[in-house]
């Protein structure tokens, strides 16, 4: 379970520093996909930060009992002086998967789908190569809860299928938290939803009635 308890959240800039998120309270059970929608700005990538712990709330506490992933398809920790292949087994001995180094390196190239650019340094990648390399990473290991941000957004129409149906597959013995603006695969993916409006967030056990209450404001 990852527990939302009294959880507030803003950032300072030039016009102020009013409340992204305001007295958040929600329960978010295990074994529980969740679709994190709202109208833009409303506060969805942040919340979903602070969920995953890149990110800490100014007031309250988030109590997490799972193995949450890094947002998946993030591609601001690549080293970009190291090669895809690098990185990954970099990546792996963090992980303390040091016998299976191989296995997950091939996992990753052949998900990827970015060909001999897996030995180049990932500074001469694209953004989308990056992306696509970060999304592989990302399902090369483990975790209780799988955290995305548009990433199935990633790449031309074969491999964002292809990534949906990576996600179905992790949901089987896991969880997601997801923000996209694909109802399709809100629907698909998830059966619960959280809906970010005016600094709040609402919890619908089902992401059908989310989207309907999204649709009411």
């Amino acid at each position: 379970m990852i527990e939302l308890k009294n959880v507030y959240k803003r950032y300072k800039n030039h016009h102020g520093s009013d409340w992204v998120l305001k007295d958040i309270n929600i329960n978010i059970p295990s074994n529980t996909s969740v679709g994190l929608i709202g109208r833009n700005g409303a506060g969805k990538s942040t919340l979903l930060s602070l969920i995953a712990g890149m990110d800490e709330p100014d007031k309250g506490e988030i109590k997490r009992d799972c193995k949450i992933s890094w947002p998946i398809g993030l591609s601001g920790g690549l080293q970009v002086s190291m090669t895809g292949r690098q990185n990954v087994k970099f990546v792996a001995r963090i992980h303390g998967f040091n016998k299976n180094i191989d296995d997950i390196v091939e996992s990753v190239k052949d998900f990827a789908e970015i060909g001999e650019a897996f030995d180049d340094p990932v500074k001469t990648y694209s953004s989308g190569m990056k992306a696509r390399l970060a999304f592989g990473l990302s399902l090369a290991f483990d975790f209780d809860v799988y955290i995305s941000d548009e990433a199935t957004a990633v790449g031309d129409r074969n491999f964002r299928q292809k990534a949906i149906s990576a996600f179905k597959k992790r949901v089987n013995n896991s969880s997601l938290i997801i923000v996209s603006h694909s109802e399709g695969i809100l629907k698909e993916l998830c059966n619960a939803g959280i809906l970010v409006h005016d600094g709040q967030a609402l919890w619908f056990d089902s992401i059908d009635k989310a989207l309907c209450a999204y649709h009411d404001l």
